[in-house]
């Protein structure tokens, strides 16, 4: 079954050149219809991050996430103030 899905000219323009480049690069040539369900069953599989491009302010970061970027901090047991940062970067 077949159903037409309205887009804006930004958004057919895009899909036009994914198809090109999908064509370009593999040598395939695939429909559009093609293509929309392909990404629709990528973004199945990534379900939660696709939901959470549509919410409002920063994304929040995974606990995951937070240890990473916490392993590569250090401490080098020696306070800094904002003089000896205004020291340092205005002499």
């Amino acid at each position: 079954m077949s159903t037409a899905v309205k887009m804006d000219d930004e958004a057919k323009s895009k899909l036009e050149e994914l198809q090109a480049e999908i064509r370009l690069k593999t040598g395939k040539k695939v429909t559009q219809q093609e293509l929309l369900s392909e990404l629709i069953d990528t973004v199945v599989d990534s379900r939660s991050e696709f939901i959470d491009s549509f919410r409002d302010g920063a994304p929040k970061l995974t606990e995951a996430e937070i240890d990473q970027f916490n392993e590569g901090r250090i401490t080098s047991g020696v306070e800094t103030d904002e003089d000896d940062i205004d020291e340092i970067l205005y002499g």
